[in-house]
């Protein structure tokens, strides 16, 4: 599946470099904001958006360093990341919008909801964790990108993201996924698992006070449903739902992703429809 014929790759620059978003949609419909995890660009929702784009006005954006935006010289943080999606959406004058990240994508979203949830109408959380629980293999990571840059992870990451039935019976979404881990540049991913491997903000969850959903893939390896269930259990009122899927639950359960995401944005009180 691919989203709405011919929408553009639009670059804006904000604050030390340009970043690279689409928008798909009808123009006076809800904004939903899609944000994709680390060593991924906004295609990575494509099969999501599909379905959202109907009745919605999706923004993608690409992180610092990954598809076609620019990367200011890491390190930089989580707030940094988040930071840009607020930026992004007053330059484009949008007043309040649908939050939902994937991965790397969910954590600074949390920041998001957390430091500016008068913007937000939701927030969707995806296969993401609050706290990291492993830093040290993150650091062995950036390592070795700095040595053999993302190449060297493509193997490995990918039989992380997808369950071992996906990875056999869709070769050509697996290899288009491949095929946007290898466009991520390295400094892109050094920024973004530096901040990964720092994370620790699950004090901030309980001071998001809009509607959320909780995505979990149950066959996640990579931010395994426990730390979904911690997310959960932090926010107050949080929803929660379970997919059977990896890491990268929308693009392997598109369908189901966009089934349950759309069930939980109509039954919020102000949902326009």
């Amino acid at each position: 599946m691919t989203p709405t014929a011919e929408s553009p790759v639009t670059r804006l620059r904000l604050g030390d470099a340009e970043h690279a978003f689409r928008i798909d949609g009808p123009a006076d419909a809800p904004v939903v904001v899609l944000v994709h995890g680390l060593l991924a660009d906004h295609r990575a929702w494509d099969p999501v958006v599909a379905r959202l784009a109907r009745d919605y006005r999706v923004l993608r954006n690409d992180l610092r360093g990954h598809g076609a935006s620019g990367c200011p010289p890491p390190p930089w943080g989580m707030q940094a990341l988040a930071d840009d999606i607020v930026a992004l959406l007053d330059a484009l004058g949008v007043e309040r919008a649908h939050l939902a990240g994937t991965s790397l994508g969910g954590m600074l979203a949390q920041r998001v909801a957390a430091f500016h949830g008068e913007r937000l109408l939701s927030l969707t959380l995806a296969n993401t964790a609050a706290a990291q629980p492993h830093p040290e293999a993150w650091q062995s990571r950036i390592e070795l990108v700095r040595q053999s840059g993302v190449a060297s992870l493509a193997d490995g990451t990918l039989q992380r993201w997808f369950t071992p039935g996906f990875l056999e019976s869709q070769p050509q979404a697996v290899a288009r996924m491949r095929a946007i881990l290898l466009g991520t540049s390295p400094e892109g991913y050094i920024g973004g698992a530096g901040a990964v491997r720092d994370l620790a903000q699950l004090d901030l969850l309980p001071r998001i006070r809009v509607p959320t959903l909780v995505v979990a893939g149950a066959r996640d390896e990579a931010t395994p449903p426990a730390l979904s269930q911690q997310i959960a259990d932090a926010i107050p009122g949080a929803r929660q739902v379970s997919l059977d899927a990896g890491h990268q639950s929308a693009f392997e359960r598109p369908d189901e992703f966009a089934d349950a995401w759309l069930a939980f944005a109509r039954s919020l009180p102000a949902h326009p429809a």
